[in-house]
């Protein structure tokens, strides 16, 4: 596929996703269960559960690009399917995800969102 695709997947870095969420330009959703948010998730980052997913009801962005995150990168892939059959346009996904924010040893809020 190349780049101008509408389908495309892009993988994003926790370089890149470090970067948004500092400078407010990242809206980081967060697909896993609600149990797995509350155990721990990346500071910032909003709760939209797969299993209730509906990408009509996402968070508003406010300008801010939409990173889908989950526990590995797998359920972010479905995720971005359910939004393109809606008809939105996201593509972006943060490649390993809460594993690799952990594997880096980045900071992990618990509990609920507030």
């Amino acid at each position: 596929m190349n780049a101008n695709t509408p389908n495309e997947v892009i993988d994003v870095d926790i370089d890149d996703v470090k970067r948004g969420l500092a400078d407010g330009s990242l809206l980081l959703i967060d697909v896993r269960e609600r149990e797995e948010y509350a155990a721990g998730h990346i500071p910032g980052s909003v709760s939209v559960p797969l299993s209730t997913f509906d990408p009509d009801a996402l968070p508003e962005a406010d300008g801010r690009r939409v990173v889908f995150s989950c526990a590995s990168g797998g359920r972010t892939l479905r995720a971005l399917a359910a939004t393109r059959a809606a008809g939105l346009s996201l593509r972006e996904h943060y490649k390993g995800s809460f594993k690799d924010w952990v594997a880096h040893g980045e900071p992990v809020n618990t509990g609920e969102e507030p």
